[in-house]
């Protein structure tokens, strides 16, 4: 760069003085050269006081690069290599004993079933806080900045990481993978600037955005909601947000996009017109799905339901709820649901509840895989390792034939003791194998049929002919009232939990 700006200044200097004498102008190059080097040293001492490094290896022995490159030389995950299946009887940590990608099941590839994706946000933004404690993480190859450059770094590690796990996928919102900026304008060329090496580290490979969505939660701007605040300027600024995430979402061949309303609700309703924040959301909502067809974009839109936390009261509070709106508002055919397991125990539901509840309803589109602490009354996002939970989870997916173009997103985060690099793969690998362990169990389920024919036999009096009349919609109260009186009092048999159970208990 040096050597650059001194050629283009001496041909600006030579062009002014082609009379001058070779003698004389040679003098004045010089004098320039040094002024020049004088500047350039004079600089390079100032930000060497200023400024500390941007980027550093992820081998904390090896000194950190130039914080002016955005180059990368090494690995962030140094003496880790790629995460291969062993079988259940490997002692190996750093290796599946139940996810074997290529292995059929039931059909299907173990990996179009699962269709694993990484969440950004907490595999390379988690910092190990929690609402009453600091951050507890710095990972080799953070230098404590929300830079560009720093951004850029955290999208290789991102790859690198995707790539050793062995999936396709990841998952992101805007201000996650770039820094917001002082302007609209600034964030949006931040994100560009992220995207696009985003972009070039895909080239080769089949890695791609399960899903992005914005971040239209965490900035000051959004204290009273996003799509559902009470200020216009709020409300133009969040739809100029979504318009751009959703571009880049297209742009680096996402398959989804998602909707999370942490701030779409109330914390009391005697300061709040509730009909006119829905009538909003739903304005929004629609104006979302124009400019999907507008700009040629075939994902999904996905809403994620959430009862509360952080706002009392969030208008999407579960499955059942969403499907409502989505009704009443006429976007049903528009919009599926991206059901998170964690979410629904916070609603009062289980996540199996919530996954029938949209796939009975057609809505069943992606799954945030985590889980909650019963103990703990927030949503703490962890990993989930229980085999029974895994197994209905799958049970639904199966019933639902599969989640594509949704998956499993790990929605989920280290525990805040966790600390190593190391526990970033094993907490993913945990998560993928369990899931894969339910995908196994609730096969056997499926192939045995035991407890398909005892819930099939449990409902076998509607086979009847009044039964059919029934599911018809022909059965009126004037016949219904005949064969009851015909019949005299009913007998009720057995609902056979303890069978189902023990049937459910022995696949696991």
């Amino acid at each position: 760069m040096e050597e650059d700006l001194y050629v283009n200044t001496i041909k600006l200097k030579l062009g002014a003085r082609q009379q001058t004498s070779s003698k004389v102008f040679m003098d004045e190059m010089f004098k320039l050269r040094g002024l020049l080097l004088f500047s350039l040293s004079l600089c390079l001492v100032v930000l060497g006081a200023t400024s500390t490094p941007q980027t550093c290896p992820a081998d904390i022995n090896v000194k950190c690069e130039d914080g002016s490159s955005d180059s990368w030389e090494g690995e962030f995950f140094p003496g880790i290599s790629k995460i291969k299946y062993e079988g259940p009887n490997s002692k190996n940590p750093l290796s599946y004993k139940w996810y074997n990608a290529d292995e059929e099941i039931l059909g299907k590839k173990m990996k179009d079933w699962l269709r694993f994706s990484v969440a950004f946000w907490h595999t390379f933004r988690g910092s190990g806080a929690d609402p009453f404690g600091a951050p507890t993480k710095s990972w080799p190859w953070e230098d404590g900045t929300n830079s560009v450059a720093m951004a850029k770094q955290r999208m290789r590690a991102n790859f690198e990481f995707i790539n050793k796990l062995g999936v396709e996928r990841w998952c992101f919102h805007d201000r996650d993978i770039a820094p917001d900026g002082k302007t609209l304008e600034e964030a949006n060329a931040n994100l560009d600037e992220v995207v696009a090496l985003a972009k070039q580290l895909q080239e080769g490979t089949t890695i791609r955005p399960l899903w992005g969505t914005a971040q239209l939660f965490m900035h000051p701007r959004y204290m009273h909601g996003a799509a559902t605040s009470s200020e216009v300027g709020v409300y133009a600024y969040a739809a100029a947000q979504v318009k751009k995430a959703m571009e880049v979402t297209h742009y680096l061949g996402g398959e989804n996009f998602v909707f999370w309303g942490g701030r779409e609700g109330y914390q009391t309703l005697l300061n709040t017109d509730m009909k006119s924040e829905l009538d909003h959301l739903a304005r929004f909502l629609q104006a979302a799905v124009n400019w999907k067809k507008k700009i040629g974009f075939n994902g999904t839109l996905l809403i994620e339901p959430k009862p509360q936390e952080p706002t009392k009261h969030q208008y999407d509070w579960d499955a059942a709820t969403t499907f409502a709106f989505l009704q009443k508002y006429g976007l049903t055919g528009e919009f599926k649901l991206n059901i998170e397991c964690n979410h629904a125990t916070l609603s009062g539901h289980s996540c199996h509840h919530e996954l029938e509840t949209a796939r009975i309803n057609g809505l069943l589109g992606n799954i945030d895989a985590n889980t909650g602490d019963p103990q703990i009354g927030w949503d703490t996002d962890q990993f989930l390792t229980d085999i029974g939970e895994a197994t209905l989870v799958m049970l639904s997916v199966i019933r639902n034939d599969g989640l594509a173009p949704g998956g499993f997103n790990f929605d989920a985060k280290l525990r805040r003791e966790s600390t190593d690099v190391e526990d970033i793969f094993l907490a993913h690998i945990s998560g993928m194998d369990t899931l894969a362990r339910g995908l196994r169990n609730a096969a056997k389920l499926v192939e045995d049929g035991s407890l398909a024919e005892l819930v099939k036999k449990r409902y076998q009096s509607f086979d009847s002919e009044i039964g059919a009349l029934i599911e018809e919609g022909q059965a009126d109260f004037e016949t219904l009232e005949k064969k009851a009186m015909e019949w005299g009092e009913p007998s009720v048999p057995s609902g056979k939990q303890e069978l189902a159970e023990i049937i459910f208990q022995s696949a696991l």
